[in-house]
């Protein structure tokens, strides 16, 4: 939706030829993770939440393209059945074949996020309802990163020093009016070099894949 700023004029009906786009975003997205190693599967819903503001920035004179720089916040978890364990300072990791013992194993992050847009939108300062096609990438600290079991016997969780604290990807945002796609893919492995599924010595060289939807104001 257009943000339509107050400027002096005698005219209350003038239209504002300096309008702004899609300020405020959310989204809620399923998270995937490509590349496990064998026999390792998805479990639960594996979900993530995010939102944030973007500074929109026309690089036309009709205003149809702009660049997008913006801060936000994203919390994601993944549920499989790829356990983790802390045993005397360091982390073990474990594919579990029998799930009748636990419920729930997860990756958890919290993350400060920043994303960078070529956007293109087919907008004019009163057209409230557009397509849009916003792609670029996305850098994220992980401020926060834990692994949790929730088992039979009580549940484990730990700050998980092997989540990578720099993640980045290409993300891709499109759609027409109030939903749009979400679509983000992590070029970085989700965990650090040298973790190891510890009786197969398998690398752990998973990569976050996330699609959802995400909304925009202003």
């Amino acid at each position: 939706m257009p943000l339509f700023l107050c400027g002096q004029s005698n005219n209350s009906n003038e239209i504002d030829s300096n309008y702004l786009e899609d300020q405020i975003y959310l989204g809620i997205n399923y998270n995937f993770m490509l590349d496990y190693p064998e026999d390792v599967l998805k479990r639960n819903f594996s979900y993530g939440l995010q939102g944030g503001i973007i500074k929109d920035i026309p690089i036309n004179i009709s205003r149809t393209l702009a660049v997008g720089l913006g801060i936000g916040y994203a919390v994601n978890s993944y549920y499989s059945n790829l356990i983790s364990d802390e045993q005397s300072g360091e982390i073990v990791y474990s594919v579990a074949t029998d799930d009748s013992f636990y419920s729930r194993s997860k990756f958890e992050t919290h993350s400060i996020e920043l994303p960078l847009e070529l956007r293109w939108r087919n907008s004019t300062p009163t057209k409230y309802k557009f397509f849009r096609i916003y792609s670029g990438v996305k850098i994220a600290y992980n401020f926060s990163a834990r692994s949790k079991l929730v088992a039979d016997s009580g549940n484990i969780g730990f700050k998980n020093s092997d989540i990578e604290k720099l993640q980045y990807g290409l993300q891709c945002n499109l759609g027409y009016n109030t939903f749009n796609l979400h679509v983000y893919y992590s070029l970085n492995n989700f965990l650090k070099d040298g973790a190891k599924v510890e009786a197969t010595g398998n690398n752990i060289n998973i990569k976050p894949l996330r699609v959802g939807v995400i909304f925009y104001l202003l």
